[in-house]
């Protein structure tokens, strides 16, 4: 009899703790069904940004023609202007200048332009330089002596001497004919005197 009442009541037990056991697993069960994050089950919803697209820039055509813009009027509003088209001018007219001397004809304008311009040399003088480089090279920028290398409308001995004007003597007439002028205004004085020298020794 006491052997049953002892069995009663360990089962007994056991029932209240299987209670507690499920009791316990149903709450847990609820709090994790209805607070996913208690239990670090929150899937994160995706995140949406949303982005203005940038409206197209619209492209604005230019009212002024391309010539308008860039005109020596446009250029010439500011003081750097002003200096850039200036020197755009020359070097323009430089360049035109170098064109005109590679033909005979053009590098006798030229040499006239600067002797009379540059040098204040009278019409005499150039007639005397037109004959000196007549007989030296008949005003062929690409004249070269094959005996002594002497190049050039001035015939310049060794050629390199046109270097102290620039380096590019060998195909810029203007250069040849300036240090030709730069060397009988130094070593003569003018055209006539180196003439002069040049009919008596037959070089100058």
């Amino acid at each position: 009899m006491e052997g049953e009442q002892i069995v009663k009541t360990a089962l007994l037990k056991s029932s209240k703790k299987s209670v507690a056991i499920w009791g316990l697993t149903s709450a847990l069960l609820l709090v994790a069904t209805i607070l996913p994050a208690a239990n670090a089950l929150e899937i994160a919803a995706p995140s949406t940004v949303e982005l203005e697209t940038a409206k197209a820039a619209a492209i604005v055509e230019p009212t002024e023609s391309a010539a308008s813009m860039f005109s020596e009027d446009d250029l010439s509003a500011t003081a750097s202007g002003a200096i850039f088209s200036s020197d755009l001018a020359l070097v323009s007219s430089a360049s035109r200048q170098v064109e005109l001397a590679r033909t005979p004809l053009g590098a006798k304008k030229v040499a006239k332009s600067i002797l009379l311009n540059e040098y204040g040399f009278s019409e005499k003088e150039y007639k005397c330089l037109n004959s000196l480089w007549n007989k030296e090279s008949h005003w062929n920028y690409k004249a070269r002596n094959k005996n002594s290398g002497a190049h050039g409308i001035a015939q310049a001995l060794p050629a390199s001497k046109m270097n102290v004007v620039s380096t590019d003597w060998r195909t810029n007439p203007v250069t040849q004919i300036r240090w030709g002028l730069r060397y009988i205004s130094i070593r003569y004085e003018t055209p006539c005197k180196a003439l002069a020298k040049h009919n008596r020794s037959n070089y100058y």
